[in-house]
């Protein structure tokens, strides 16, 4: 029986030093998972909380943001989406949309996602409450042409840059003017 259970553990041993890593690769077409969470640092961009026709309804800015999961090209544009969202948030209907699920769509319906996708990632369209285009790109469009559009769709002034963040995500052990840490 210990001969047994030596064998086992033997095998198993094995077949955990064995197993490969698992990377995650920017620069690649490989598939790693959703590249909001991975690349961008925030995964409650997907799935978008409203449609295009639901937007458009209400009369809100669309920003649609076509990608795909394993494109290299979409992946590097991942944290520019989630700069939208950052700098927008409220403002915009932001819906990053993976086009799997666009190819075999009618793409007659201005209402419909799939009518403004042209085969390309990424690529980003701004359209305004009234259903008028403001910004149709391919590749990697800059934030300030996407603020730029965002703001003549909205009416609302873009983001100030230079304001600077000090700390991201840090915890301050400094005392502040009034003896307390950041964290209280």
């Amino acid at each position: 029986m210990a001969e047994k259970f030596k064998i086992l553990l033997s095998i198993f041993l094995m077949l955990l030093f064995l197993e490969a890593p698992i990377y995650a690769a920017r620069d690649t077409n490989s598939y790693d998972g959703n590249i909001f969470p991975i690349y961008a640092g925030n995964g409650s961009l997907v799935p978008p909380p409203s449609t295009l026709s639901e937007s458009l309804e209400n009369g809100r800015t669309s920003v649609i943001v076509y990608y795909l999961d394993d494109s290299a090209t979409s992946k590097a544009f991942a944290p520019v989406v989630s700069g939208i969202k950052l700098l927008w948030g409220p403002s915009v209907d932001l819906m990053p949309l993976t086009t799997d699920e666009l190819v075999d769509r009618p793409k007659d319906d201005p209402k419909d996602e799939a009518f403004y996708w042209r085969g390309n990632i990424p690529q980003i369209v701004v359209i305004d409450g009234n259903g008028d285009l403001k910004l149709d790109k391919e590749g990697q469009v800059t934030l300030d042409e996407i603020n730029d559009a965002i703001s003549s769709a909205t009416g609302l002034s873009k983001p100030d840059f230079t304001v600077t963040i000090k700390s991201f995500n840090e915890y301050n052990s400094e005392p502040s003017k009034d003896g307390y840490t950041d964290a209280r």
